[in-house]
């Protein structure tokens, strides 16, 4: 048994299926995979935010807070916000049997350590600051996306009833470090907004493909991928929070140069190296000025090169090979599942056989086991 499996995987990815706000207007898909992502790149600000006015963060609880409260929310699919919340309030043990009896049937062979960390995590009676970090980044994202949608919906009756109970939430967490900052416009907002236009960036451009997963969801998988991953491998302590995080973080860069295709870069040469050094002169320009100055070391580390396997003096080892197999995965997974859905296009097989190929290149026995795992499963 292990923590790390095509079957817990697909249960995250599914929630690509899982539209928000879909009795409002949106002027573009909001999906719950998206916004479990947002949530964890705005725990890891709010968690910073603490460090910065020296604060203790478990970093390894709120990584399995965001993750744990994510298989909840998916397995109790798409019910609106005050009913989510008031049926787990006031029902929360008959809700706890019902998440863990899917989790099993969903991942009937998961790791029982992690499965017992779930456990604990659904029947926790008391919040530490990590929790109220993770919930604080709850809010934070719905209120962003609802941002998005307000002008669109201005004219509904209970409009501003919904706003006003949102804000009301958030002011409950003004206690957390960042939260206040996070709030108003600034430069903390800011790199939050930044985060989220990741949502408006399609992967795949090219191939038509069901669900149309996102740059910043992709981004969430493969840091899940690769947190399990060295659960798995008995990783612990900074290396943990590295790999996670450089995961969530890869391709953010894209947010300021949108993608380019691998064929392209390989095809025309010198070009990778002339985008890897506008990636990053973007970077400095345009989001290490939105970051306190005493993130930006480690904000480079993990957003640079984050393939490869380093030990940095400062900030301690990163497993960027094993990080480039989840990151083929994920992409493995997006092709894979919407040619089970009955996408036939030539570009879509062509994605599938060439990311197959690089998996198996790799030899990594890990990647091949997660395919070969999905290619069983009936989706």
């Amino acid at each position: 048994m292990s923590a790390l499996s095509a079957e817990l995987l697909y249960l995250f990815f599914d929630s690509a299926n899982m539209h928000r706000w879909n009795d409002h207007l949106r002027p573009l898909d909001l999906t719950e995979l998206d916004k479990q992502a947002h949530k964890a790149y705005i725990a890891w600000i709010l968690g910073k935010c603490g460090e910065s006015e020296g604060r203790d963060v478990d970093w390894c609880r709120i990584i399995e807070d965001c993750m744990f409260s994510f298989i909840r929310r998916a397995v109790l699919t798409d019910l609106k916000p005050q009913v989510f919340h008031r049926v787990v309030e006031e029902k929360m043990e008959q809700v706890n049997v019902f998440v863990l009896d899917e989790f099993d049937a969903r991942v009937p062979d998961s790791d029982p350590v992690l499965r017992g960390r779930l456990e604990d995590y659904l029947w926790r009676k008391e919040q530490s600051y990590e929790d109220r970090i993770v919930d604080a980044a709850h809010y934070l994202a719905t209120r962003w996306e609802f941002g998005l949608i307000y002008d669109s919906n201005r004219s509904r009756y209970g409009i501003s009833d919904t706003r006003d109970s949102m804000d009301q939430q958030i002011e409950t967490f003004m206690d957390v470090p960042g939260v206040s900052e996070m709030k108003f416009t600034g430069d903390t907002f800011n790199f939050m907004d930044l985060i989220g236009q990741l949502r408006f960036q399609q992967r795949w451009a090219r191939a038509p493909r069901i669900p149309r997963t996102t740059v910043l969801g992709h981004s969430l998988m493969v840091a899940n991928a690769m947190y399990l991953r060295d659960i798995d491998l008995g990783i612990g302590g900074r290396q943990l929070y590295n790999d996670f995080y450089t995961g969530l973080f890869h391709d953010l860069p894209e947010v300021l140069t949108k993608d380019v295709i691998t064929p392209i870069k390989m095809s025309v040469d010198g070009l990778a190296d002339i985008l890897e050094e506008y990636e990053k002169e973007q970077v400095e320009c345009r989001i290490m000025p939105l970051l306190k100055s005493e993130w930006c070391d480690e904000f480079r580390f993990l957003v640079y090169e984050p393939f490869a396997d380093v030990t940095h003096p400062v900030f301690g080892p990163r497993n960027g090979g094993d990080l480039k197999i989840c990151d083929l995965f994920a992409a493995y997974m997006e092709a894979h599942v919407s040619r089970c859905y009955g996408i036939g296009s030539k570009a879509l097989s062509d994605g599938e056989n060439e990311v197959r190929n690089k998996i198996q290149k790799k030899g990594s026995g890990f990647g091949k086991g997660l395919m070969e795992s999905l290619d069983s499963m009936r989706i």
